[in-house]
């Protein structure tokens, strides 16, 4: 079987892209993790198809990790995802609505970047103590479409992401999902730097968009910051993560913004 497909980044965050408007496509997990190798593949963070909507949107996304297990969301995948709609459609969309397994999501486009409404976070916890390789961590929480684990450190160039990521990634206190786990830095009031370790990848990768934005409320949440909060990733990348809080750690209006890039199109073997 040959696939068309296109390569595209969101802030360093890499994925496959494949348009299944007419379902012809059925992958196994073995071959989505074959796609997203980075030595025998594409190489990717992970893969994203574009499907007709079932619930009312415009299209539906659905995304799969590196491993090739399906998850409800990705911010920067669905920044990408919104863009290469658009190039679809000649980029000739302002906005267009779309279904995920965490909900409806929103994108608008505005000079090659993309603005996406998240679905409302919920399940957010402050100032947890766990053990992690050795270590006591203070951990707050939240799911922005996916679970996170978030700590803040002093040092973050220094901070060990795959082994503390890991240790945080399998804790008991995540059974049977896990989480995603994200270290943060404060540089200056209303502006954060951020390292992750996805659950999917099992690494450290340039950018998650849901963790942004996990990181940007919860340094609300300790600060009193105001939206929107600004977010520096590893990548090199800066976005931005605006929201409205409406009750106490209730949100609402909550949108991701940064670019979306086009890195190649081709074709592969499977």
């Amino acid at each position: 079987m040959t696939l068309n497909f296109w390569k595209m980044n969101g802030a360093g965050n890499d994925f496959v892209m494949l348009d299944n408007r007419d379902l012809s496509l059925a992958l196994t997990t073995k071959q989505i993790a074959q796609l997203c190798d980075r030595h025998r593949g594409i190489g990717a963070d992970g893969l994203l198809c574009v499907e007709p909507a079932a619930d009312g949107g415009d299209f539906k996304m659905r995304y799969y990790n590196a491993d090739g297990g399906e998850a409800e969301m990705c911010g920067n995948g669905a920044r990408c995802f919104g863009r290469f709609v658009n190039r679809l459609h000649d980029d000739k969309l302002a906005k267009i609505r779309f279904e995920t397994l965490a909900g409806m999501i929103s994108a608008e486009f505005e000079d090659g970047q993309v603005r996406i409404n998240m679905s409302a976070p919920h399940s957010l916890k402050l100032s947890t103590d766990l053990p992690v390789a050795g270590e006591t961590l203070t951990v707050h929480s939240v799911n922005t479409g996916v679970p996170h684990a978030v700590v803040f450190v002093e040092d973050l160039e220094n901070v060990p992401v795959r082994e503390w990521g890991a240790g945080l990634r399998y804790h008991e206190a995540y059974k049977p999902k896990g989480t995603n786990a994200n270290f943060a830095k404060v540089l200056a009031p209303g502006s954060i730097s951020i390292r992750t370790y996805e659950r999917g990848v099992e690494d450290e990768t340039l950018a998650c968009g849901t963790g942004m934005v996990a990181c940007a409320l919860l340094h609300h949440e300790l600060t009193g910051a105001p939206s929107p909060v600004t977010v520096l990733v590893k990548g090199g990348d800066t976005l931005h993560v605006g929201f409205t809080e409406t009750a106490p750690h209730e949100y609402t209006d909550v949108t991701l913004f940064g670019p979306a890039d086009f890195v190649f199109q081709g074709t592969v073997a499977l």
